[in-house]
């Protein structure tokens, strides 16, 4: 997974996967999400994410299995 914020225009683009995407889907006029010729997901843009998500306080964690 690779995360990477634009603090220059507040875009938040979050890559779950390197793939060739097929089709980019709108879901609303500031998220696109990126799919693969399965349908499944490879990434998402948020536009003015700053404005939609509380973006300085960020925080990853991952849970062992």
């Amino acid at each position: 997974m690779n995360i990477k914020y634009f603090q220059d225009t507040g875009t938040l683009h979050i890559e779950f996967r390197v793939a060739d995407v097929a089709e980019t889907r709108d879901l609303d006029e500031d998220i696109q999400l990126d799919v693969d010729n399965d349908g499944n997901i490879c990434a998402i843009t948020i536009e003015l994410a700053r404005e939609r998500a509380d973006i300085p306080h960020f925080s990853f964690e991952q849970i062992a299995v």
